[in-house]
C-alpha cells in the first residue's frame, strides 16, 4: 500500500465543451479534499486546472499551486489557494510539483500534460522516485495513449515492467484506489538526483531495456 498525503494532478488549462471533462476535474478535487488528501497542480485559475482547485477549496481542501513567474502574462494564477509557489522556470515548476507529492494523476490535457506525464514516468523508470502514476480517463480520452504504450511493449521499445508504471482508471475513486494500491516501483537508479537537476546530463550512460549501455551522448530517459 502507498500512503497518499499529497497528490499531484496534471491537467489542461483549457475547458473542453464537453461538460464531462469539467465534471471529472471537480469530482477529483472534491474527493481528494474529503479524504484529507492535499493537491499540488500547476497553479492556474483557468480550464480544468481551475475546476480542480475550486472544487477542492470548496470542500475545505488544501491546494498548492506552482507556477513560473514568467507565465503570469499568459496564465492567470489562482490567488485563493492554500499556497502559491512562484518559481523561476518550467523545469523548476515540475520538480517542485514532483517533490511535494506522493503520487500523480493525469486528467485530460494538452502538450503540457503529456510532457509532465512522460517526464514523471521516465523518472520512475530511472529510479529517481517510487511514486505511482495513474491516467484518469474521461470518455476514452487516454485510450490512444494506452494503446500506444502497449504497442511500445509489443515491438520491444518498452519493457513490460516499465509499462506497468502507468496505471489507468475511469473515475476519481478508481484513480485514488490505483494509487494507494500500487506496488512501489523499485527501478534501478541510473542517474542521481543531482544529475536530474542538471537536466539528466551526467556521466551515466543510457541503456537498452535489457541493460546494455548505449552512447553517452543520448538522453537517459528513453524506453
Amino acid at each position: 500500500m502507498v500512503t497518499i498525503r499529497t497528490l499531484c494532478v496534471f491537467c489542461g488549462s483549457c475547458s473542453p465543451p464537453d461538460v464531462r471533462y469539467r465534471s471529472a476535474a471537480r469530482e477529483l478535487g472534491t474527493l481528494a479534499a474529503r479524504r484529507g488528501i492535499g493537491l499540488v497542480y500547476g497553479g492556474g485559475r483557468a480550464g480544468l486546472m481551475g475546476e480542480l482547485a475550486d472544487a477542492a477549496l470548496a470542500s475545505s481542501g488544501r491546494v498548492i499551486g506552482v507556477i513560473p513567474a514568467g507565465l503570469f502574462s499568459r496564465e492567470v494564477p489562482h490567488r485563493e489557494l492554500t499556497e502559491l509557489h512562484e518559481v523561476a522556470s518550467m523545469h523548476e515548476r515540475k520538480q517542485r510539483m514532483y517533490d511535494l507529492s506522493d503520487g500523480f494523476i493525469a486528467l485530460p490535457g494538452g502538450l503540457g500534460t503529456l510532457e509532465e506525464l512522460a517526464e514523471v514516468s521516465a523518472w520512475s523508470k530511472l529510479g529517481l522516485h517510487a511514486k505511482p502514476v495513474v491516467l484518469m480517463d474521461v470518455d476514452g480520452f487516454w485510450d490512444p495513449l494506452v494503446t500506444q504504450l502497449d504497442r511500445m511493449v509489443s515491438v520491444g521499445l518498452l519493457a513490460a515492467a516499465n509499462r506497468q508504471l502507468i496505471q489507468w482508471a475511469r473515475s476519481p475513486e478508481a484513480a485514488i484506489a490505483a494509487l494507494t494500491g500500487a506496488k512501489p516501483a523499485c527501478a534501478e537508479t541510473r542517474i542521481t538526483a543531482g544529475q536530474r537537476q542538471q537536466g539528466g546530463s551526467g556521466s551515466a550512460p543510457d541503456r537498452h531495456e535489457d541493460g546494455r549501455a548505449e552512447s553517452r551522448g543520448r538522453n537517459a530517459s528513453g524506453g
